[in-house]
């Protein structure tokens, strides 16, 4: 079946399995523009990436993809969405991902999406009670929108090339998202029913992982165009546009703190990758860590006291919890696995995490405060696949 995600490369962690569309072991480049494009890491992880319409390195979109990845805690904190490659097949290579949703502890597994082409990215609804992803079930990769339970789904958007959603508004009217349909990639909203689409950032290069503050007055965006990527604000309305960090070296992934005032970041700035916080407003600068090697993914706990990130400082990627000033690190794991994808629970009690320990990929929730790890994903499916063929 001919695939939208133009080079979809699954290498498998327990075996160095890379499929044809990367070139060996390194990162594969597609020259297909309008399609999502999958990395290899040596992580036996990987990055989602778009081509970038000429020369230029193509830009992230979402990192760490993995067979149980990116878990989303829904905002009443009973539910965990995530989407998973659990139907790997090595005899033909055609797989793909789907929309999975569960308990907070593990329990009550649904698939809600079931294609023989990807269904990913799940964006909880503000109420917990709708969920929209990507897919490609239409021929695009598109925008949709489907009950908590899988049911009711509806399509979005329709125009060629790739929208992925980032965010619905807290009265479930709007939702935010980026789009490649002009060439490059744009920061977008619309109608929670697909209508009234309105472009915010965009057209100079390509604008990405876009984020509004809690009272929804601002959004915050990484852009490639001053010739490298750069963090921005602007009013939600698309206005008021400000280069917030004006490094010459990658500033990107931002995420606002509960306060509406603060970001956190990942830079390059100090020659490897770094957290920071950011006050937007006094435009003060942060370092919360500072090691040799990278720290990545922050997430924000709900009160905005403590930073969850992931480390290669041990050279392993394990999961650390810091308060927001760069002191009292905690390392909370210590395995041979890679950790990623932190998420504070709402409460803020728990912080769920992709983890490739015991030769799998699962998802886990740990205690915030006082450890002890629950595994909440048990993909036993894939591992004997994989073992069976003798990879």
């Amino acid at each position: 079946m001919r695939r939208l995600f133009s080079s979809l490369c699954l290498a498998l962690a327990i075996a160095p399995l890379l499929l044809s569309a990367c070139d060996g072991g390194s990162d594969g480049i597609d020259p297909v523009q309008g399609r999502l494009l999958f990395l290899r890491r040596s992580s036996g992880a990987y990055d989602i990436r778009v081509p970038s319409p000429d020369t230029s390195p193509p830009f992230t979109v979402s990192n760490f993809f993995e067979w149980d990845a990116a878990p989303q805690w829904s905002p009443d904190g009973t539910k965990i969405a995530f989407y998973a490659d659990r139907l790997f097949n090595i005899e033909n290579r055609d797989d793909d991902v789907d929309v999975y949703v569960m308990n907070a502890d593990g329990s009550n597994l649904v698939q809600l999406t079931e294609n023989d082409v990807p269904d990913a990215f799940p964006v909880w609804s503000q109420d917990s009670t709708q969920i929209a992803f990507y897919s490609e079930r239409d021929g695009d990769g598109d925008i949709y929108v489907m009950n908590v339970d899988g049911s009711d789904v509806r399509r979005l958007t329709s125009e060629t090339g790739v929208d992925v959603p980032y965010q619905w508004s807290a009265d479930g009217s709007r939702i935010l998202f980026g789009s490649n349909r002009s060439g490059d990639f744009d920061v977008m909203v619309m109608d929670a029913d697909g209508a009234n689409v309105e472009k915010l950032a965009g057209g100079k290069g390509n604008a990405f992982s876009a984020s509004w503050s809690a009272d929804e007055s601002k959004i915050v965006y990484t852009s490639d165009a001053p010739g490298n990527l750069d963090i921005f604000l602007m009013a939600a309305d698309g206005s008021n546009k400000i280069n917030m960090t004006q490094s010459p070296l990658a500033d990107e992934d931002p995420i606002w703190a509960p306060d509406n005032r603060r970001i956190a970041f990942v830079s390059q700035r100090d020659g490897n990758r770094e957290v920071y916080v950011m006050d937007t407003v006094l435009s003060y600068l942060t370092r919360v860590t500072s090691t040799p090697r990278d720290d990545v993914q922050p997430s924000w706990s709900p009160l905005g006291v403590q930073l969850a990130f992931i480390s290669l400082r041990d050279f392993n990627n394990e999961l650390y919890l810091s308060n927001v000033e760069g002191g009292a690190f905690t390392r909370v794991t210590e395995d041979p696995g890679w950790e990623s994808m932190p998420a504070f629970s709402p409460d803020g009690t728990r912080v769920a995490f992709a983890s490739t320990r015991d030769r799998r990929r699962d998802i886990y929730s740990v205690d915030a405060n006082a450890g002890g790890f629950v595994r909440l994903t048990n993909d036993e499916e894939t591992v004997s696949r994989v073992l069976a063929a003798g990879r």
